[in-house]
């Protein structure tokens, strides 16, 4: 599975940054069946989260209703030069995740 994010290189302490993701997955909602009739299993995303330096600083509950491929875009608040760390869960025991650093002046 492959995931990207985009987070500024640099900021300024107290600037809101803009915080972009994407998680490579095919989501399969659960209610649709095959050619023969049989149930597909539910498979999706169903969590991410970012933690700036330890901190949660944003959770995503998904549903069955999301699209293949989730992008999701938030703001946070730069306060400090770290790391920010994203993990996105979901069924089947899906786990993924990747790191973005920032520089804070």
């Amino acid at each position: 599975m492959n995931a990207r994010v985009n987070v500024p290189k640099t900021a300024k302490r107290g600037e809101v940054i803009e915080i972009k993701t994407l998680v490579a997955h095919t989501m399969e909602t659960g209610f649709r069946r095959t050619h023969l009739g049989a149930p597909i299993p539910r498979n999706i995303v169903t969590t991410l989260t970012c933690n700036y330096n330890g901190v949660e600083v944003f959770r995503a509950e998904l549903h069955p209703s999301i699209s293949a491929n989730p992008y999701l875009q938030f703001t946070t608040v730069a306060t400090e030069s770290g790391t920010l760390e994203f993990r996105w869960s979901g069924d089947n025991g899906f786990s993924v995740s990747e790191a973005a650093r920032i520089s804070v002046t």
